[in-house]
């Protein structure tokens, strides 16, 4: 029903649009002379549109909100009161699953209690009363706004403001949901991990050298919970990720942008910017199957011993992944420097490789060096590849070619399997979460401070 319902809008809105364009140019005159309107046609018909489809839109949301609630206590009042009370938060939602499937026409697999035949026969009857219902008064809205709407239109009503209006308010209320999801995320670690710092002193977990949280049942911190190692491996990791990905991705940068032909660079972009688009645990089997054994037999070729999970395994495949974050943004930084300043820098007697180095790199370093932070914040949140190829050893040691283990990969281990939430072994993920969260928006601050502190406007 609410599939029909929401075809039926939509065909109205429709209806609506092309009414308002019609009276519009009705209004604009014989050879449709829009000089004699406010607005343009256009901004008519979408305003009579709004005017159908927001209101209808509106009730439709409120309605199903509101109608679960409903119907669970129509089906309640029909249950007898001794056996509500001898029922749980749990039984209440099994008694009214069973009642719901009753009334849907799906049964039950026992035998059904009288009283759950006679709830369901009323949920039944209420909810189709209620689905006709919604239906009448959601089309009814929808008409009456498009009656209100198309009334209104004349030559001096100002439905281009009317429309820009709404345009800015829906802009506002999307920006508004990502910053409160943001909130929102920031305040559930924060409260979980100042829960955390109740078990466990702030001093020993951000300053502490070793990562042995104890598993136990009693709710106590049992274990050593330093979290320096995970750190250290999360940047060992990370820096040769970025060792990688930086001349790799520039060096494609500038090919792209300087050297390149046009028909290549629209094949070879494309395609180098897959990378970004395969998932990370298909990079994660790779590093696990493919990179790590390579690795180790390398080094005992040259008589090194190499860990086929190692923080170098894990750096080379992550570095490989984030190349497109590279060379992308370092490619469109790179071609949006004037050609101007080429033109100048050739004319002066620069060859090519001069005018790279001297000109285009440092006009277009600011962007670039943003890019190279947020591809370092990329590099710090991953997860899979670590957990795959890094080896999970949470160590504090220099050693690249020896297993380390990262904050993501820590996180997944704290909270996987059955843990009760209200122990620090589970709400020290939270904590090390924030941790997280601070250092890539700190990156990310960095980042856009340096864009917008050096950054060059050409003429």
């Amino acid at each position: 029903m609410n599939l029909l319902l929401l075809g039926v809008l939509l065909a109205l809105i429709a209806i609506a649009y092309q009414l308002g364009l019609k009276k519009s140019r009705k209004l604009a005159g014989v050879h449709h002379n829009t000089a004699n309107l406010h607005s343009r046609p256009g901004y008519y018909g979408v305003l009579v549109a709004l005017w159908c489809g927001i209101p209808a839109f509106t009730i439709f949301i409120v309605w199903n909100l509101i109608e679960p609630s409903i119907l669970r206590q129509v089906a309640f009042n029909h249950v007898p009161a001794q056996v509500l009370s001898g029922l749980d938060a749990a039984g209440r939602e099994v008694l009214l699953d069973r009642i719901h499937a009753l009334a849907t026409g799906f049964g039950v697999t026992d035998h059904a209690a009288a009283y759950e035949v006679t709830a369901a026969e009323q949920y039944a009857q209420i909810s189709k009363i209620g689905a006709y219902a919604k239906v009448t008064v959601v089309v009814c809205i929808a008409l009456l706004g498009l009656l209100v709407a198309k009334n209104k239109i004349s030559q001096t009503y100002r439905a281009r403001n009317s429309v820009e209006k709404v345009i800015k308010t829906s802009l506002v209320l999307c920006s508004g949901v990502a910053i409160l999801t943001t909130v929102g995320i920031v305040m559930s670690m924060l409260s979980e991990a100042l829960r955390f710092f109740h078990f466990v002193s702030p001093m020993d977990f951000f300053f502490g050298t070793e990562w042995d949280p104890g598993f136990s049942t009693t709710g106590n911190a049992d274990g050593r919970y330093g979290v320096l190692p995970l750190l250290w491996g999360t940047i060992m990791v990370s820096a040769i990720a970025l060792l990688v990905a930086i001349p790799v991705g520039l060096m494609i940068a500038i090919y792209l942008a300087e050297y390149a032909s046009p028909r290549f660079r629209a094949f070879a972009k494309p395609t180098i910017e897959i990378l970004a688009g395969i998932p990370t645990i298909v990079y994660g089997v790779f590093a696990l199957m493919f990179v790590g054994p390579f690795f180790r037999q390398m080094g005992d070729r040259i008589g090194v011993d190499i860990n086929a999970t190692s923080a170098l395994t894990a750096g080379v495949v992550m570095g490989i992944m984030i190349i497109p974050f590279v060379s992308s943004l370092s490619d469109d930084i790179i071609t949006r420097v004037p050609r101007a300043l080429r033109d100048g820098s050739l004319g002066l007697g620069a060859t090519r490789s001069e005018t790279i180095r001297q000109v285009v790199l440092p006009a277009a370093l600011p962007g670039i060096i943003g890019a190279f932070l947020l591809a370092a914040s990329r590099a710090i949140g991953e997860t899979m590849i670590v957990v795959l190829a890094a080896g999970n050893s949470p160590l504090l040691h220099t050693n690249p070619l020896q297993a380390v283990s990262t904050v993501t990969v820590t996180i997944v281990n704290q909270l996987t399997g059955d843990t009760d939430f209200a122990s620090p072994q589970a709400l020290v993920a939270f904590a090390l979460g924030l941790t997280l969260f601070v250092i890539t928006l700190g990156l990310n601050i960095v980042a856009l401070c340096i864009v917008r502190k050096y950054r060059e406007q050409y003429e």
